[in-house]
This record gives structure tokens, sequence and C-alpha cells, in this order.
């Protein structure tokens, strides 16, 4: 299995990345990493030494509420990267975030430590970077805002989609505890609004999967 990625397979997965600088120094510097599903990729309180760029697969993006509780945040996919992970790579800090594989995924990762010099050297990646975070912190708003005003049902819903979206089938394969966990809500309270939603003709349950239903 091999380690590396071309410059033509630089451009393939990053057309983003116009600069043939910048493509050489990612096919020279970055490091082909692969994650079965379930695997924990980085984990609360660890130093991370690494970005990771999504190849192909799907990471699952959690932090830890005050109470010890751990909250889904966003996902990635392919062409994203975590800006949490930027922050923590650029200062140096201990990680407040667990990122888990959530399908068998492969993750370019570069070294923390050329991050500053690419902002500097490549407009491309300056926008890269730029981009991901407007767009984290555009999911981080939407999770705030479903969190403070949202009803549980709507936000279950959501959840649904977003992770339907992602494998790009109506069906998704998860617990009613696993998605409790995510919420940050009982397990008890799930199980009641999917059979809610399964009654309002949203959803069919079956075991450990969930499928959407067309409208």
């Amino acid at each position: 299995m091999k380690s590396k990625l071309s410059t033509e397979e630089i451009k393939q997965y990053f057309p983003a990345f116009i600069e043939p600088g910048l493509q050489q120094v990612l096919a020279n510097e970055g490091r082909l990493l692969h994650f079965k599903e379930g695997d924990v990729i980085m984990d609360y309180g660890g130093y991370i030494r690494m970005l990771p760029l999504v190849l192909n697969g799907t990471i699952k993006i959690s932090r830890l509420s005050d109470d010890g509780s751990e909250l889904f945040l966003y996902y990635l996919s392919r062409g994203e990267s975590c800006t949490m992970t930027f922050s923590c790579c650029m200062h140096d800090k201990q990680s407040e975030i667990r990122a888990v594989a959530e399908e068998d995924t492969t993750i370019l990762a570069l070294p923390h430590q050329r991050l500053d010099q690419w902002m500097m050297n490549y407009k491309s990646w300056k926008n890269f970077v730029m981009t991901a975070y407007d767009d984290r912190m555009n999911e981080l708003i939407k999770t705030i805002d479903q969190i403070t005003f949202h009803q549980l049902d709507k936000r279950l819903l959501d959840y649904v989609n977003k992770r339907a979206a992602i494998h790009q089938d109506q069906s998704i394969l998860t617990t009613h505890q696993e998605i409790a966990d995510d919420l940050n809500v009982s397990r008890e309270a799930i199980s009641r609004l999917l059979k809610g939603l399964e009654r309002q003709g949203k959803l069919r349950l079956g075991r450990n999967q969930i499928t959407l239903v067309q409208s």
C-alpha cells in the first residue's frame, strides 16, 4: 500500500490547490494514513502533530461538554479538513476534539510544522484554510441554533438526513444509543422521537437501521 500521492493525484483530489509548488510539497511531505471504521484518529487531550485532509471516507468530530458528556459537532468528508485541528497544530495545544472514522477512511496527513509557512507562500492554501474555517463555523452555529431554538425531533431528523447524505444512502446503520450519545440526550428520548417520526411517515425503523422516506 503506497504511502504518498503524486502531484497528479493531488490535483485530482484538491483542484483548488493551483500552485505547482504547493502541489509538489503536498506530494512530497503528505503521508497517506488509512483507518478502519470506528478507529479513533485523534482524541481528547493529545497533542496533534498533523493536519488531516480527507481523501475518502468520513470522519465524525465530537467535543466534550462542560459536564463531561460528548457532543457531536460535524462530519468531514472528501476534500475537507478540520480547522479545530489546524488551530491546535498552529498553537501546539492539546486536542479539544475526538475524531473517529465513521467508515473506512483515508487521509493525507500534513506535517504541522509546515502549515504556517504554506499560509504565507501559497494563496490557494490560505484560501482553503479560510474557507474551511468559514464552513466549520457555519456548522457550529447551526448546531448551537438547533440546541438552543429547535425542537429535538427537528434536530434528530436533521442528524439522520446529514448522515444519510454523507453516505449517499437513504438508510443509515446505527443504534439509538449512538444517536443519543451524539446528540447528548437520553436513549429513551431518541427511541420515543424516532417512533414518532416513523408514525409521521418520515422514516422507517429496522434493527440498527433507519431509512428515510422520500416525500
